[in-house]
């Protein structure tokens, strides 16, 4: 999943928001985050439902929410929408995580993705 920012604005790499949104994806508990990249304007994730009566929409709409009561800055929002993919297979989910993984090296903001802080794993998943 992508979400971005409303506007692309850059607020979103540096460690309260990185703080604020590990633990509001740690307390959700309808969908589990994986692996995760926050960049400066969008951050990609990777979740699994563990209530599947649970939308992805209604998930998002929810962490979101969290996330924006957990903080002071009224001008940290976020896009309406976001952008998923469902990976059905162990060799999807491995490319589309070197993919994601790398956009800190893309961007220009380390010389190696192992370098940049604002990226992790909530919860291992299993594909």
């Amino acid at each position: 999943m992508t979400v971005c920012t409303k506007d692309r604005r850059p607020w979103l790499a540096n460690d309260e928001a990185h703080g604020s949104s590990r633990q509001v994806w740690q307390q959700a508990a309808a969908w589990w985050v994986g692996r995760y990249v926050l960049m400066p304007d969008h951050l990609h994730l990777f979740a699994a439902p563990q209530d599947l009566m649970s939308t992805l929409e209604s998930w998002l709409r929810y962490w979101k929410s969290r996330f924006s009561r957990s903080h002071p800055h009224a001008d940290w929002t976020w896009q309406a929408n976001a952008f998923h993919h469902r990976l059905r297979n162990d060799e999807g989910y491995g490319e589309k995580w070197r993919y994601v993984k790398e956009n800190p090296v893309r961007a220009g903001l380390v010389d190696d993705s192992e370098e940049w802080r604002f990226q992790g794993e909530i919860f291992p998943l299993r594909w």
